[in-house]
């Protein structure tokens, strides 16, 4: 697969598969619109065969300046890119590729990191999470970012649910947290925070259907999924009046590190009522 080199100015992209459903570009282009920066951010649909062919093109044009990582090339990425970070040590998934030069280094490296994490935190920064009991659903790169960033808060026990339940047991191994690893169906108990870290729920994706009864009435319930933005766990949370936080917050957090790394700017976090505006239309 030939990916086009045919950019004239800086830019970045999201790559992924699927891609079409990103609101990564909506969400760059608003803050370079706004900053008046000279540069471009696209969506580009990547598959896993040709990801190896896609950094090899990439590494090879000037004005790309990195690239977002989604579903399902946020642990594989890893293969292609310099763990300076060592982000392959904790976290073990990037979300974030970025050009040596773009950090005003020297050289045409490829670096990786990972803006999951303090995009995930920053939502439910003002929430008093230590010793209290955490339910995580999925157990992919964004479930990796999530626990990280989990058990660096103090959580008490963690709760994964995931199909592959030994793959859930051995996350909650890497990142030292107490707790259980059980199947999907094994229903949601009671926990102080619920986060679907998985694409189910999503569009295109098979439906997270979950009873929510055990919540207790101060329960937070966290869906990284934003499309469609209300999922129908949400919908299911605020049936009950219980707090919530959408994919939105997270994916704007963790596009503004990303923002920052890229093109060397602070987005106009200012702006974001405008900017959820624009995503929610």
């Amino acid at each position: 697969m030939t990916f086009t080199n045919d950019a004239t100015r800086p830019y970045a992209e999201v790559i992924g598969d699927p891609i079409a459903h990103s609101k990564s570009p909506l969400i760059h282009g608003f803050w370079l619109e706004v900053l008046g920066i000279d540069a471009d951010y696209r969506a580009t649909h990547v598959t896993p065969e040709a990801l190896p062919g896609y950094f090899a093109q990439r590494r090879a044009d000037p004005h790309w300046r990195g690239c977002n990582i989604t579903i399902p090339h946020k642990l594989a990425a890893l293969d292609h890119v310099e763990d300076r970070g060592g982000v392959r040590g904790t976290i073990g998934a990037i979300n974030l590729a970025l050009r040596v030069d773009a950090l005003d280094d020297e050289g045409d490296a490829i670096i990786g990191t990972n803006t999951d994490a303090g995009g995930f935190y920053a939502p439910i920064a003002g929430l008093d999470l230590s010793g209290a009991p955490v339910t995580v659903i999925g157990a992919g790169g964004a479930a990796r970012a999530i626990l990280f960033a989990l058990s660096k808060i103090g959580v008490g026990p963690v709760t994964i649910l995931n199909r592959n339940v030994l793959k859930a047991a051995a996350l909650l191994a890497t990142f030292g947290l107490k707790g259980q690893a059980l199947p999907l169906n094994a229903g949601i108990g009671p926990c102080a925070l619920l986060v679907n870290a998985s694409a189910l729920g999503m569009a295109g994706q098979p439906p997270l259907d979950v009873d929510l009864s055990a919540l207790p009435e101060d329960a937070v319930v966290y869906d990284v999924v934003y499309a469609p933005l209300e999922t129908a766990l949400l919908k299911a949370a605020r049936a009950r009046d219980l707090e919530t936080v959408d994919g939105l917050d997270m994916l704007i957090g963790q596009a503004a590190l990303a923002f920052e790394m890229l093109f060397g700017a602070e987005p106009p976090r200012d702006r974001d009522e405008d900017l959820r505006a624009l995503l929610t239309k």
